[in-house]
């Protein structure tokens, strides 16, 4: 029997691995804190799980250019968490992120497992440091790289989309029209993670929503489905600059996770209907609040 460990169970993976799996635990700050080797070893002393999710990340891609802290949750946590792994003989399942890669392959060609981590940013550095680790600790341990990850909880590129749409339907709304990666729901990585626990499918893995798009595809779609009114623009990352450079090519193909035949993850819009099918109403309620 499983005794699963979810670190992060607060935020927006977390709160859906805690509802795909109801027999997990679930850690969070100030309970755990996995920059802190000595309290995040001594709290997994007291709970001794045999798998852990790490759901725990710093994912403000452009703090990250600024704050050492990226590196202390990114980086280090990680490493403290495979060093009790390998040491208690405990399954880690970490996820990470496709900003491992520069994003520079050709448009629309995906990258698979094998291909060589190149980050070009402090968050996607931060992040590759983690797997590092990970793999160099002997742990039995699966990582998981996803990307562009949206969900019913926390904070998100829709939920800013949607409440800039409500806030002044007339005003244009200009997003990113040529950068590609592969929308993924919260909801299917937490079933995904579940389907790796129960295989104990130990590696590197990519994990995203099949089919691509860019971000202002998916502003449209997600808008439109959510049937509220808006006007949106396309643009290019060189009218829209930021701290960090992005990937302009995200889009990661999920084949190890196919080769061993247990994909979880279906067509991005597929996805997304289904997402907005079952949360509209939530979102709107919560959008509603804030304004």
């Amino acid at each position: 029997m499983n005794n699963t460990l979810i670190i992060g169970c607060k935020g927006q993976l977390g709160t859906d691995c805690m509802s795909v799996m109801p027999e997990a635990v679930g850690v969070d700050l100030p309970e755990i804190d996995i920059t802190d080797r000595f309290q995040c070893l001594e709290t997994l002393d007291r709970v001794h799980p045999n798998v852990m999710v790490n759901c725990a990340a710093y994912t403000a891609v452009d703090a990250c250019e600024s704050d050492p802290l990226c590196w202390k949750v990114n980086a280090d946590g990680p490493k403290h968490l495979a060093e009790w792994a390998a040491a208690n003989g405990a399954f880690l399942v970490h996820v990470s992120t496709d900003y491992v890669f520069s994003g520079d392959k050709p448009l629309f060609e995906s990258c698979v497992e094998t291909d060589v981590p190149s980050p070009v940013s402090e968050y996607g550095r931060s992040k590759r440091a983690g797997e590092q680790a990970i793999l160099a600790s002997g742990a039995q341990a699966a990582i998981l790289r996803t990307a562009w990850l949206y969900g019913a909880n926390g904070k998100n590129f829709l939920k800013t989309m949607l409440r800039l749409a409500m806030q002044n339907p007339e005003r244009e709304i200009r997003v990113v029209n040529d950068q590609y990666g592969s929308p993924t729901w919260s909801h299917t990585l937490a079933r995904q993670t579940a389907a790796v626990i129960e295989a104990k499918a130990t590696g590197v893995f990519h994990t995203t929503s099949e089919g691509h798009c860019s971000w202002y595809d998916l502003a449209s779609r997600f808008l439109e489905l959510m049937n509220v009114p808006h006007r949106i623009a396309p643009c290019t990352t060189a009218e829209y600059p930021t701290p960090a450079k992005r990937p302009a090519n995200s889009i990661l193909e999920n084949a190890a996770l196919k080769k061993l035949g247990f994909n979880q993850f279906n067509d991005w819009k597929d996805e997304l209907a289904r997402f907005v099918n079952q949360n509209r109403e939530k979102l709107l309620s919560e959008m509603s609040l804030m304004l």
